[in-house]
């Protein structure tokens, strides 16, 4: 029988349903491997098997398909390379759990993973046992014998199994969100609020160094470090918060058609947008479901799910824009990552403590992606890594806008202030929110 308790066999289950996941190079490959593993296993403990099957749009993925994605992911990339003698767990794997990767060779479509009644979820959780056994055995070969790349690819698979893990929650969430009894992923966790007052910061114009340099790991879109000339701007000191946008929504924000950017307007209408995904008028109070249910919008916390689209009309509606990526990163670089990341269990964004030792900028990383204003191209002198690998970030750079920052379903140690996340303007479904800016005068 496969249930939450049979399920939590992926990993053995500590007091607290996440820890502080380290994914660097202190704490070695071994170390990396087990422990993003091990994070893996802790967000499955709360679900059952029916939860691991849904598939609630095409943007989305089932559970069992992200746990044997990551598997394949380092069947594929690792052990067939690296492991002589190695055997793949099924076949069939290699075609059902590949996901864009055309040189590794055809995949099932994206939009029909949720159809599929097998594998079941027992086979899957074979799967993963498998292949960690396997990757136990890579581990016990002595370091001088292991190919020079290997710990690079390594570490990558580490973090695009952390990248799996805000997708399960994500793609849960909107599943879930979907089901009329507002199913409770985890009950909600009390938190201390002191959000500080909306002040605007002054940059001065600069010519500045953005981009990924030096120690410690980046996915290939975060390079080459070059410089960029930054004109002078203000920067909101906070996230924009719910109350702020229910003002908006209440000046009739949703049908004003010059606050709107064109495809922008005809994805509103056409979709009938009129509130951020998973908001619901109920008895004359906005509520919103959340992985612990439903409950009324918090007018302090950050507001989330909305799309570049309704992030941009609200910012034109409020006198501002939404920042560049280059100048989030300039501010980002020099700022701790206070926020509240996934290991703070709380699974939906929240209002910022006001904390002297963190202003006067709060909230850079954590709670909620930061859509920019930027689009996602590659950087100048930008290469894709070679072979199959190089098709990870490059292949996207269009029509894809630039989000900063991290949210509260990202492992803590996966954020970093030059990080590009990236999606298309009409997704909602993302724990997005947005930053202000305006240009300096």
């Amino acid at each position: 029988m496969v249930n939450g308790t049979a399920i939590s066999t992926l990993g053995e289950s500590k007091t607290s349903l996440l820890g502080d996941v380290p994914v660097n190079d202190d704490l070695g490959l071994r170390g990396c491997y087990d422990a993003v593993r091990r994070a893996t296993a802790r967000l499955c403990e709360p679900l059952v098997a029916e939860d691991y099957v849904l598939q609630s749009m095409p943007d989305a993925s089932p559970i069992r398909w992200h746990i044997a994605h990551t598997n394949w992911f380092f069947e594929t990339f690792v052990l067939l390379p690296h492991l002589p003698g190695y055997q793949p767990f099924h076949p069939q794997f290699k075609f059902l759990f590949n996901s864009y990767y055309n040189a590794v060779g055809p995949r099932w479509p994206r939009p029909q993973r949720g159809i599929l009644s097998r594998p079941t979820v027992d086979e899957i959780i074979r799967y993963r046992a498998y292949v960690d056994g396997h990757m136990e055995r890579l581990f016990d070969v002595a370091t001088a014998e292991l190919p020079h790349d290997l710990p690079d690819t390594l570490i990558l698979g580490c973090h695009h199994e952390q990248q799996h893990q805000e997708l399960m929650l994500t793609d849960l969430k909107h599943a879930w969100g979907m089901n009329p009894i507002d199913p409770v992923y985890r009950a909600a966790l009390a938190v201390e609020k002191n959000p500080p007052r909306l002040q605007w910061l002054s940059y001065s114009e600069k010519l500045a160094w953005i981009g990924h340099e030096g120690r410690g790991f980046a996915f290939d879109n975060e390079s080459p470090r070059h410089r960029t000339f930054v004109h002078g701007f203000e920067l909101a000191s906070r996230l924009v918060t719910n109350g702020e946008y229910l003002a908006f929504m209440s000046d009739g924000g949703y049908g004003r058609s010059e606050l709107w950017l064109s495809d922008g307007w005809n994805a509103n209408q056409s979709q009938g947008w009129n509130a951020p995904l998973y908001w619901d008028e109920r008895d004359h109070q906005w509520t919103m479901y959340t992985l612990s249910g439903r409950r009324p919008v918090a007018l302090d916390d950050p507001v989330c799910h909305l799309s570049y689209y309704e992030a941009d009309a609200f910012a034109r509606w409020a006198g501002a824009r939404l920042p560049t990526e280059a100048e989030w990163e300039t501010v980002a670089e020099a700022t701790l990552p206070v926020g509240h990341f996934v290991e703070d269990e709380h699974f939906q964004p929240c209002a910022s403590v006001s904390l002297d030792d963190v202003g006067p900028i709060y909230q850079l990383y954590g709670d909620v992606w930061q859509w920019t204003a930027s689009p996602y191209v590659g950087y100048p002198g930008y290469q894709a890594t070679c072979g199959a690998l190089g098709e990870y970030n490059g292949k996207f750079m269009c029509n894809q806008l630039v989000l900063r920052g991290a949210s509260c379903a990202t492992p803590r140690s996966h954020a970093r202030s030059t990080y590009r996340n990236f999606f298309p303007p009409e997704a909602r479904w993302q724990f997005a929110g947005l930053r202000m800016a305006k240009d300096l005068t």
